[in-house]
């Protein structure tokens, strides 16, 4: 009896998780047509700077495909720019357009924001078990060897959440 109430309440908590994590992307997607995605993805470039499509995609660890995709997208809607690099004619540089920083700064706490602000106050011992937690999660869902970057986002990457 003890092993069903314990499995309810995790099967509970991953669904909270899962739910969460489709409301903030629709949310973000009804608020500013955005993506989880591509706003971290604008994050860095506000932060960074200009930069090209392979730093943008070592910083958000996606592949550069993805980011390619994701800058496409972005750049269709007038929030980035592809310049080629001063010194470099060869190498493309990103940044953000008045647009793309308007819409940054409209843009609502994401849930990926919130979980970094609670899991940076949490003390190493709870970090690196709430860590162990859930790496051993996607291990039970056989989820461990999916291609997966550091980003809250549900559906696919690049997609606003319908």
């Amino acid at each position: 009896m003890e092993t069903n109430n314990r499995l309810d309440h995790a099967l509970i908590a991953l669904r909270q998780i899962l739910r969460a994590t489709e409301i903030s992307s629709r949310a973000l997607a009804k608020q500013c047509s955005l993506t989880p995605s591509q706003l971290i993805l604008m994050e860095v470039i506000a932060k960074g700077g200009p930069a090209t499509p392979t730093a943008l995609a070592r910083s958000v660890s996606l592949s550069q495909a993805t980011v390619s995709a994701l800058l496409d997208k972005l750049q269709q809607r007038g929030l980035v720019i592809r310049r080629p690099d001063a010194c470099d004619r060869r190498r493309i540089s990103v940044a953000l357009t008045d647009e793309g920083n308007a819409i940054l700064e409209s843009a609502p706490s994401i849930l990926q924001q919130r979980f970094e602000s609670g899991f940076n106050k949490m003390d190493d011992w709870e970090k690196s078990f709430l860590v162990a937690a859930l790496e051993r999660t996607a291990m039970l869902l056989d989820a461990d060897e999916l291609d997966a970057a550091p980003v809250l986002d549900v559906g696919a990457i690049g997609q606003p959440s319908k």
